[in-house]
């Protein structure tokens, strides 16, 4: 006799395992080089490390604030008036949370009420649309076209209606590399003011912007300083995204129901590795620079062997993510593609279609540059074998 069924949430009970997950597992299984998941290699500086370990030996070991260690919070506040001009109370405006997973979780379970529609840009981060549902939000989904994902501007406008109370946006943006320059920006702000909605900004990516592009965050535009939540990630800028380290910036009437959701999901963070980012957002420009240099060189690297393979390559702009046009294989399926380049040619992408909701294009593949050079050397060394001897195409 077979026991029921587990009954379980439909929302999470509707989501297969996350793709980052799956090609991870593929790549692990076939001893592949895996640039499928976005977590850096090799970048984590030294200092950072350092910090860590003496705030670990010398520090308390016992439940930081609820908000945040008072430390990272100034440098939080400190970071951003240096880089964006914003003039944030450390001690209001300020929340640090378990990686910036959590903190869109937290602004999402925090400030959508059951109804409201919530307008999203695609292709986005997997994990975008579960928690919205989850939160009662009913999401309107922007489709942004390779390959230059130009803003949409008649479709993002139309979906703005009464019951709109959100928009996500991702700047840089994952899986694209796009960086949505000021005159999308203040589009973007002209509607929120409008239609009285607030903007959740996922810029995780901040300071990983290349070729003479920059990252403008929304909520330092005129008029968005009370209509936007700002969303970092330690993980990203300090590539140490096994320390789930992020934090949220917001004017205190939007905070503090993102706060009330922080309480009941993590309630906090590491102290140790709170300090240790603190020591971090005090970097100086050579620290900030020198991350850009290095991964605009393995961008280009990568970037110049899959063209040499008979992939086209899109430009990115921002983040460490390359998507290829798989076209020229004879693949029509880029979940097939995947599959098939990690077991027959040991080298793990990620489908793009896995970045939209349903039937987006077949015919990408998100690579991962923020590697060691040596692992791209090796990835590269196996693609060219690959196309060599015909693995890049369709099994017969």
């Amino acid at each position: 006799m077979q026991d029921a069924p587990i009954a379980a949430n439909p929302v999470f009970a509707a989501c297969g395992t996350t793709i980052f997950e799956v090609m991870s597992r593929l790549a692990a299984d076939h001893g592949a080089v895996n640039l499928g998941q976005g977590y850096p290699e090799g970048l984590e500086p030294a200092f950072l490390i350092e910090a860590a370990v003496e705030a670990l030996t010398t520090g308390g070991q016992q439940y930081p604030p609820m908000m945040g260690l008072p430390v990272l919070r100034q440098a939080v506040a400190a970071h951003d008036r240096r880089f964006y001009g914003l003039d944030l109370d450390w001690q209001n405006e300020v929340m640090v949370t378990s990686g910036a997973t959590e903190a869109l979780a937290d602004c999402l379970f925090g400030l959508i009420r059951p109804g409201d529609g919530v307008v999203v840009l695609e292709p986005m981060y997997d994990s975008y649309l579960p928690i919205i549902r989850r939160a009662g939000g009913v999401p309107r989904l922007i489709r942004l076209a390779p390959p230059d994902w130009r803003l949409p501007r008649e479709a993002l406008a139309a979906a703005f209606t009464p019951d709109t109370r959100l928009l996500l946006l991702n700047s840089p943006m994952n899986p694209t590399g796009k960086v949505f320059d000021l005159d999308d920006l203040s589009f973007i702000a002209t509607l929120l003011v409008r239609h009285r909605a607030i903007a959740v900004c996922d810029e995780v990516y901040e300071h990983l912007v290349y070729q003479g592009h920059r990252h403008i965050p929304l909520i330092s535009l005129p008029g968005m300083r009370h209509c936007c939540l700002r969303i970092g990630s330690a993980g990203k800028s300090f590539s140490v995204t096994g320390w789930k380290v992020g934090y949220v910036v917001a004017a205190p009437p939007l905070l503090q129901p993102v706060a009330r959701a922080h309480q009941y999901i993590t309630f906090t963070t590491p102290p140790a590795l709170q300090q240790a980012v603190a020591v971090g957002l005090a970097s100086g420009d050579d620290y900030y620079l020198g991350l850009i240099r290095d991964l605009s060189q393995k961008r280009d690297f990568l970037a110049a062997g899959l063209d040499e393979i008979g992939l086209t390559v899109h430009a990115c702009h921002g983040s460490y993510f390359l998507i290829a046009d798989i076209s020229a294989t004879g693949f029509t399926d880029d979940f097939e593609f995947c599959r098939h380049l990690t077991v027959a040619a040991g080298v793990a992408a990620v489908p793009v279609s896995a970045f939209f909701e349903a039937d987006g294009p077949r015919h990408y593949a998100r690579f991962c540059f923020a590697k060691r050079q040596q692992t791209l050397d090796q990835a590269m060394q196996r693609l060219r074998h690959a196309a060599a001897v015909g693995v890049l195409r369709p099994p017969a």
